[in-house]
């Protein structure tokens, strides 16, 4: 069973090499063929079958077979884990500045007093 931390690990990993960010915006206007993701790259074949190993392994991006052609794109759900790490951190965040300006306030007002 794979652990929510290992999938978070997964994800921001992908999502730190511009090349694979670059092909999951290529794949966010639609499912594209191997050979259509590959070529804005100046790398091999066996380099942007790299990528999308990634991608893939992260969950972000699916492969079919159609016909000769592997047919990728987006998978919708992929990057909900990492979406629900940032909310929780941005609400611990936003907490912890609430508690300081509250903190402040008050020092400002007994400093005033």
């Amino acid at each position: 069973m794979v652990n929510s931390e290992e999938v978070l690990d997964r994800t921001f990993g992908a999502l730190s090499d511009r090349t694979r960010r670059a092909i999951l915006r290529r794949l966010s206007a639609g499912e594209a063929t191997v050979g259509e993701l590959a070529a804005p790259f100046d790398m091999s074949m066996p380099a942007i079958t790299k990528h999308l190993n990634v991608l893939e392994t992260a969950g972000l991006i699916q492969r079919q077979r159609d016909g000769r052609m592997k047919r990728c794109s987006v998978r919708q759900d992929g990057l909900k884990p990492a979406e629900d790490w940032l909310t929780g951190q941005t609400m611990f965040w936003n907490g912890q500045l609430d508690q300081l300006e509250t903190f402040l306030a008050r020092e400002k007002a007994a400093s005033d007093a």
